[in-house]
């Protein structure tokens, strides 16, 4: 596994409070489908339904368990790297809390919880391209400008 983080995507309660929050300290970002995606610099802050973010790693969601609302991405080049990545975590001493997979949108990835429980994504998304040093700049994503 590449020394890196792709995207930090944060759990919020309240999408539209959360983004407000953001663009109230200048912040400019891409809408779409109810996630709100940041470029940071060579990363990207994403913000997402806390629930949604949490069944989507593979944790129970809700307040004091053990989901605490983040989640680190790592993108890589291939599917294989995916299932590399996260066979690597597992016998590491990480949790594979979701095994790769297609989802929705149709990239290809899984999750898994280091040993003190921070939840990590491993994703090959062809959309979102990664240069040669690994960094990632967030392609326009066809929503509204905010």
């Amino acid at each position: 596994m590449e020394q890196r983080i792709t995207l930090v995507t944060l759990g919020v309660c309240d999408l539209a409070r959360a983004k407000g929050f953001y663009e109230a300290l200048g912040w400019r970002g891409q809408e779409v489908e109810e996630t709100v995606f940041f470029q940071a610099g060579g990363l990207a802050l994403v913000l997402w339904d806390r629930d949604k973010l949490a069944r989507d790693c593979g944790v129970e969601p809700g307040p004091g368990g053990g989901f605490g609302g983040i989640v680190l991405a790592h993108n890589v080049r291939s599917e294989t790297e995916v299932d590399e990545v996260l066979a690597a975590a597992g016998r590491s001493g990480g949790t594979v809390t979701r095994p790769a997979a297609f989802n929705a949108i149709g990239f290809y990835s899984g999750a898994f919880t280091d040993p003190d429980g921070h939840c990590w994504e491993v994703a090959h998304n062809p959309g979102f391209p990664l240069a040669a040093d690994g960094s990632l700049t967030l392609p326009d994503l066809g929503g509204p400008k905010t």
